[in-house]
């Protein structure tokens, strides 16, 4: 094993991506009330602009109202986003349902895919596409 190998294998590292949104906090409400999103932090300005730390299990991601001075745009802004979300989790028919239910828009329902899983794909209100699926047992 190299030395550069080594150091990455011993460093605690995560990625955690930050989604750019208008009203955040009405995002934030939404995450919570879609996927049983927790706060771990959450910062609110003046103006009402919101940046927070979400967590869905294990996972965790960030939300902010987009800023176009810091060229940090939402999907609205730029009429798509260049990203999808993928949440794993064991029941992705509930957690799709309660998505919608929350008032996320369907791209695709949640049906097993030839290569393997099964997953559906969403909108939120806010732009950002999550594909909520899992792997399907061997031979399933």
């Amino acid at each position: 094993m190299t030395q550069d190998s080594q150091s990455v294998k011993n460093q605690n590292t995560s990625i955690a991506p930050m989604l750019s949104v208008r009203r955040g906090a009405k995002a934030v409400e939404f995450y919570k009330a879609a996927f049983g999103a927790g706060e771990l932090f959450r910062l609110d300005n003046d103006s009402g602009e919101v940046v927070a730390q979400l967590s869905v299990g294990a996972a965790q991601f960030w939300v902010a109202d987009e800023s176009p001075e810091n060229l940090n745009f939402s999907p609205q802004s730029l009429g798509g986003g260049s990203v999808r979300m993928v949440m794993v989790v064991d029941d992705p028919d509930a957690a799709f349902a309660r998505a919608v239910s929350a008032g996320a828009g369907v791209i695709s329902p949640v049906a097993d895919q030839p290569y393997g899983w099964r997953v559906g794909r969403i909108v939120d209100p806010f732009g950002h596409h999550w594909e909520i699926g899992k792997p399907l047992p061997e031979g399933a």
